[in-house]
């Protein structure tokens, strides 16, 4: 759900506002998020498709049927979320603007009184 003009302008004047108290947590909050996930569940997503491939081997020199299906159903289930993760990774110049519209709710509002 995309965020409305109001909301939008809100949102960015938090940003600034959060530039200007705390330059260095705000390029901190720059580098990770969403990019940093997504990387992390590729990555995971691989070595899970090698111990599939492993479990596959390992059925089919026992001879045991049910344990290379097991690393088959592992490999595929691997590929299906690196390929979707590898998907969802943000662009490179959307990096801030998915921090930024992940977290706006989290930033502390200070109100008059």
């Amino acid at each position: 759900m995309p965020l409305s003009e109001h909301e939008q302008r809100m949102l960015e004047q938090m940003e600034r506002a959060l530039y200007a108290e705390d330059p260095k947590f705000a390029t901190a909050l720059e580098g990770s998020g969403l990019r940093t996930y997504t990387r992390r569940r590729v990555y995971q997503a691989v070595a899970g498709f090698l111990v599939g491939i492993a479990l596959l081997m390992a059925g089919m020199v026992a001879q045991q049927i049910w344990i290379s299906v097991v690393g088959f159903l592992v490999m595929l289930g691997c590929a299906v979320l690196a390929v979707t993760g590898w998907r969802k990774a943000p662009k490179p110049g959307e990096q801030q603007q998915a921090v930024a519209a992940r977290g706006w709710w989290r930033l502390p509002v200070r109100r008059p009184g």
